[in-house]
């Protein structure tokens, strides 16, 4: 689904800088890909804690308290989880070592992804095992 979005956005990039594979357009492409992906994230995290793979996958991101998130908490999460990305993906090898098994965005933006299905109200951990 990203992958679809991603292409959407660059088609008018493109219209307006024309070739971008190279030099301060790359660049430029580059922060506008994040940028796009950061606001399709924050968008469904906080309408309804779920993008779309998540609603098919049964997953929900939530505050630790069980709460939805606020744009902030979303934003600060989404820039986590980017850092942690680039730096080899650290921030999601992190969960492989986390007594929870959480990601190291969910634990420094005080999130927790929880299953879906289960009953409202009820601030289960999603796990993957």
């Amino acid at each position: 689904m990203i992958a679809a979005v991603m292409f959407i956005a660059i088609m008018p990039f493109i219209a307006v800088f024309g070739d971008s594979t190279q030099g301060w357009r790359r660049h430029a492409l580059q922060g506008w890909l994040v940028f796009v992906c950061g606001a399709y994230f924050v968008g469904f995290w906080i309408r309804g804690g779920q993008t779309l793979p998540m609603k098919t996958w049964r997953m929900r991101v939530v505050r630790w308290d069980g709460a939805g998130l606020g744009v902030w908490r979303a934003i600060h999460r989404y820039v986590i989880a980017v850092l942690g990305f680039v730096a080899m993906g650290c921030g999601f090898l992190w969960a492989l070592f986390d007594r929870d098994g959480q990601f190291l965005h969910d634990r420094l933006a005080g999130t927790a992804i929880i299953d879906a299905g289960a009953e409202p109200g009820a601030a289960q951990r999603f796990s993957a095992r």
